[in-house]
């Protein structure tokens, strides 16, 4: 049986601007403030290598820099999630998934965002499942003890209605306080989005048939790191 993406978020659950064409992108606005930090970085000493380096260490420098560059690149710019009316396009790192919209069975929380999959297998015999992670979308553990606090505060409150007043302190703080705003994106409001949106593709098409996601690489991001990678291999052995 298919299961709801999550509870809803108070307030917006928009992480992510909307065009005219419904698509909405998640992206970390710290990994891009990263990302743009060390090109600023990169491409000064890059500069200063190039006025003043003159021997092997400075080219081994130069595409040590190069590197790191791709390496900052596909796992701080790169990822993202875009959500439009078909589907959710996970783009991470080196691979892009594809998934429509009727076969996103559920979203939760780990380290990163996990969509579960689930479509019909061949032959119409059971269910085939499938877990994506987002590099987009993570779960600080700043936020999981504040969870857990919250869970025990409220169980606490509960086995001891009716016996106890206010702590000695004070009125203990209330249980839906909203959490600290996190420097990334917040994952509770990203699944409450994406529980919208899928709840409203599967209203507007209920006989729409599941398809299994459609996962590739990207090669353009896997040469950022292993042409480097080759270069620099090649001027140390040189």
């Amino acid at each position: 049986m298919r299961t709801g993406l999550g509870a809803s978020a108070a307030g917006s659950p928009k992480d992510g601007p909307a065009d005219t064409g419904g698509r909405q992108i998640f992206r970390s606005p710290l990994a891009v403030v990263v990302w743009w930090l060390w090109v600023l970085f990169a491409v000064a000493n890059l500069i200063d290598l190039a006025i003043q380096g003159r021997d092997h260490l400075s080219v081994l420098a130069a595409f040590t820099l190069i590197l790191i560059s791709g390496l900052v690149y596909v796992t701080a710019l790169r990822p993202k999630m875009v959500a439009d009316p078909d589907g959710l396009t996970i783009v991470n790192p080196v691979r892009v998934h594809r998934v429509g919209w009727a076969a996103v069975a559920g979203a939760d929380t780990t380290d990163l965002l996990r969509v579960r999959c689930e479509w019909p297998a061949e032959g119409g015999t059971g269910t085939r499942q499938r877990a994506i992670y987002s590099w987009a979308v993570h779960s600080t553990h700043r936020g999981k003890i504040a969870a857990a606090a919250r869970a025990k505060r409220q169980a606490r409150r509960a086995s001891g209605s009716g016996r106890m007043g206010f702590g000695a302190f004070g009125p203990p703080p209330p249980d839906n306080a909203p959490p600290p705003a996190p420097l990334g994106l917040d994952a509770a409001k990203v699944i409450a989005d994406l529980t919208e949106r899928a709840e409203k593709a599967r209203a507007a098409a209920p006989d729409a048939q599941a398809a299994p996601p459609v996962s590739s690489w990207h090669w353009p991001a896997v040469a950022a790191i292993g042409v480097p990678a080759l270069a620099l291999l090649i001027a140390v052995l040189a």
